[in-house]
Order: structure tokens, then C-alpha cells, then sequence
């Protein structure tokens, strides 16, 4: 399982998708520090600033970190999606996964190594887009952020990626490379529309007479794919703001991109059990399937 685990990265820093990921990022870091820099304006020294211009900074800062994070979630979603799109049946076409099976390797660990290959691999590029947005904010608005809290917030920013590639790996199992990448990339749009609406409602920015029906239909989507609700229960971890709830309302600054109706603890413990039975389930198909 670790010869696949490592075989998984060897594969993984050939794609074309890898090459695609780093120049897109570059391009990001480089628009981000502009804009950043555009949001936050010219910062006066932390001795004289009075404690409006302290929660201004931190609004500011809140609006940079949101726009990072917006970009980091789509990144991290598309590698995790298109590095693992042809896990599956990608290797059975080419005669791969033939050859591999034929030797003493029970299936699930083949799957399992693969499995572990693509999660690290997209959690270290989690780790270092996560890092980067979070150092540019600070050198931009001199915001410091706890260390409690940014551990809390990466384990969420980089819980999607487990999430994601145990539904691709699992689709991977019956569907051509190019079907697996349409369907979980629709997917994954559904499930940030349906948190798109979710906030707007719950910020009151969003009325119709049908919202019951909204509210059902977005919570539907939510729970068939939590990676957006996740990542507003990061932002809401990293922004602390059940702790400066009554001090400062920080959804006011951020206007669209407020975080309204973020994800409660059962959610997230809904979200770890949806994504192992994602991966048992790909598990148990994997050793019954016939290629």
C-alpha cells in the first residue's frame, strides 16, 4: 500500500493537472497581493490607532482573507477533483489496473493507497495555499490571527479534500474519466449555489414567497455535497465570530460574502461520516468489480 501511495505521487507530479495548478496559483498570488493591497490602503503604525480604526483594519482584513479563500476553495477543490477524476477507470482503459491486480495486492489496499496518495497530496497543497493567503493578509493589514485558531481553520479548509476525492475515486468506479470530472464538477457548483442562497436568506438579502421551499432545496444540496458549507464554518472559525457576536458584526463589512448560517458541530460530525462511508463504499465496490 505505501509502494501505491508513493507510485500515486510520482503519477500525481507528471499530470498536466499539477503543471495547470502551480501557474494558476502564481497568477493568483500575484492578482492577490494587488488586491490585497488595493483593500487594505495605507495602514498607520498600532500605537496610534483607535479602536474604530482597529475593527476598519480587521473588517479589512476579513474582506482580503474572504477573497483569498474564495479563490483557495475552487483550487483545492478542482486539484482534488481532477487529480483523482481517473483513479479508477482511467487505469482499467489504459491496461493499468490490470497488470497491478494481477499481482499478490488485495484490491482495497490498492484503493486505499491511492486514496492516500491523492488525499496528502491535495492536503499539502491545502497547507500551502492556506499559508500563503494567511501571510499576505498579514503583510498587508498587520492582522495576527491566533495559532489555536488557524490550526482549527486549516483542519476545515483541508477537510474537503478527503471529502472530494472519496466521491470522485467512488464515481471513478463506473464512470469514464470525463463523465466523473462533468458530474462532480456540476456537483460541486450545486453545492455552492445552494450555500450562496443559504447566506443570502439568512442575511435577509434574499426574499421570495417560496422560502420554505429555498430553504429545503438548498439544505437538500448541502447535505449531497458540504464542501461550501464547510468552508463557511472555516471562515466562521477563523473570523471568531460566535466570540464577536454583540462587539462587532463583521457580516455587515462583508456584505455579499457575509457568513451567515454557518454549519453547526453536528453538521460537521454529518460531513466526517459522509465521507467515510463515501470511501468504504468505494472500498467494498472495488473488490467485487469486474474489469
Amino acid at each position: 500500500m505505501t509502494a501505491v501511495w508513493g507510485l500515486t505521487w510520482k503519477e500525481l507530479i507528471r499530470k498536466r493537472v499539477t503543471l495547470m495548478t502551480i501557474i494558476m496559483t502564481v497568477l493568483f498570488w500575484i492578482a492577490f497581493w494587488f488586491v490585497s493591497g488595493a483593500i487594505a490602503g495605507t495602514q498607520e503604525p498600532v500605537d496610534f490607532r483607535s479602536t474604530f480604526d482597529l475593527f476598519g483594519n480587521f473588517a479589512n482584513a476579513a474582506m482580503v482573507l474572504t477573497l483569498g479563500f474564495f479563490f483557495g476553495a475552487f483550487a483545492v477543490a478542482f486539484l482534488a477533483i481532477f487529480s483523482s477524476v481517473a483513479a479508477v477507470t482511467g487505469e482499467a482503459e489504459h491496461g493499468v489496473l490490470q497488470s497491478v491486480l494481477a499481482r499478490p495486492l488485495p484490491r482495497w489496499k490498492w484503493y486505499l493507497g491511492r486514496w492516500l496518495g491523492f488525499v496528502s497530496y491535495g492536503v499539502l497543497y491545502a497547507l500551502i495555499l492556506f499559508i500563503s493567503i494567511i501571510i499576505i493578509c498579514w503583510m498587508k493589514t498587520g492582522v495576527m490571527i491566533d495559532g489555536s485558531v488557524l490550526l482549527k481553520s486549516f483542519a476545515l479548509f483541508a477537510s474537503v479534500v478527503p471529502l472530494l476525492i472519496s466521491m470522485t475515486m467512488l464515481g471513478s468506479c463506473w464512470l469514464s474519466p470525463l463523465g466523473n470530472g462533468i458530474g462532480m464538477t456540476m456537483l460541486f457548483g450545486m453545492g455552492w449555489l445552494g450555500s450562496t442562497i443559504g447566506r443570502l436568506m439568512n442575511g435577509r438579502m434574499l426574499q421570495s414567497d417560496g422560502e420554505k421551499t429555498l430553504e429545503t432545496i438548498t439544505g437538500l444540496i448541502k447535505t449531497a455535497m458540504p464542501a461550501d458549507a464547510l468552508q463557511q464554518r472555516m471562515l466562521s472559525e477563523l473570523f471568531s465570530i460566535s466570540e464577536l457576536a454583540g462587539l462587532f458584526d463583521i457580516n455587515r463589512s462583508l456584505s455579499y460574502f457575509s457568513i451567515n448560517g454557518a454549519p453547526s458541530n453536528a453538521f460537521l460530525l454529518y460531513s466526517a461520516i459522509y465521507t467515510a462511508a463515501m470511501l468504504v463504499t468505494g472500498l467494498l465496490v472495488i473488490r467485487r468489480k469486474d474489469f
